[in-house]
């Protein structure tokens, strides 16, 4: 006999796990074991004011940073909007489901401000590669720069059929310009 889902009666409450939703072979999660944020904030006290309202967490802003770069989101708006999304994004930044993502405009006023004056992200780089060193992850001994050239398909004057031919029957992709009279 074929089922029907039931969706007339609605549960009232659901379990669940951001654990569980995250995948064991997931990027992210093999970022977090060697991730050690335990005294930013102690790093980042004197750039805080012991006055006024508590501000955003700055583990959390590391850890959307390192999703940021790790993902190549560029955008500091959409970076907040992946955060807020993506469940794995939010177990990284240890948001759980109704944690509040940061507005973009704080998130890039705290980059732009504490953490490049206070050398906060060097002090993460250089604690996590030695971390991954004692680990026996990385030797240490050497490292590797891809500096190749690749050829721009970009043509500094715009080609319009007009003053000649495009290349390779491309049409131009916006009107040429007027003549004055």
């Amino acid at each position: 006999m074929m089922g029907e889902r039931q969706t007339d009666h609605p549960a009232l409450f659901y379990e669940f796990s951001l654990e569980r939703h995250v995948p064991g072979d997931h990027l992210l999660r093999s970022i977090d074991r060697f991730v050690d944020l335990g005294d930013i904030r102690e790093q980042l006290r004197p750039f805080y004011s012991d006055t006024g309202r508590p501000s955003v967490d700055p583990e959390l802003m590391i850890r959307m940073l390192i999703v940021g770069y790790c993902m190549g989101i560029r955008s500091e708006r959409r970076l907040c909007e992946e955060v807020h999304l993506n469940l794995a994004y939010r177990w990284f930044c240890r948001l759980g489901l109704d944690g509040a993502v940061p507005d973009h405009s704080t998130f890039s006023k705290n980059r732009h401000g504490r953490f490049r004056e206070s050398d906060l992200l060097r002090k993460l780089f250089e604690s996590t590669v030695a971390r991954c060193i004692a680990k026996g992850l990385v030797g240490g001994q050497g490292f590797a720069v891809d500096a190749s050239m690749i050829k721009a398909d970009a043509n500094a004057k715009p080609c319009w059929r007009t003053y000649g031919s495009c290349r390779r029957g491309r049409r131009p992709m916006v009107s040429p310009p007027r003549r004055r009279r």
